[in-house]
């Protein structure tokens, strides 16, 4: 999987309505987790990651890597 970013797990979480701690509960990661690696203060292990992402994804999301028309985002399944 790609590495994401702070912002796209932000961005991801808020359009599938999930606040910090329904998605530390659905990826099986502590609450303060998801707050520091969102507010750029810390970042997560790659199994951590791996796990909110694919948290996300099940919720719908659909993450975009950055390339040469712009930067990395998200967007909602069909």
């Amino acid at each position: 999987m790609p590495t994401i970013t702070p912002l796209q797990v932000k961005l991801a979480r808020t359009a599938v309505g999930l606040g910090v701690r329904e998605l530390a509960q659905e990826a099986g990661v502590a609450p303060s987790t998801i707050q520091r690696f969102e507010s750029g203060r810390g970042d997560m292990q790659s199994r951590t990651l791996d796990k909110v992402q694919q948290a996300l994804e099940e919720s719908g999301v659909i993450f975009i890597p950055a390339d040469a028309s712009g930067g990395p985002g998200v967007r909602m399944k069909a």
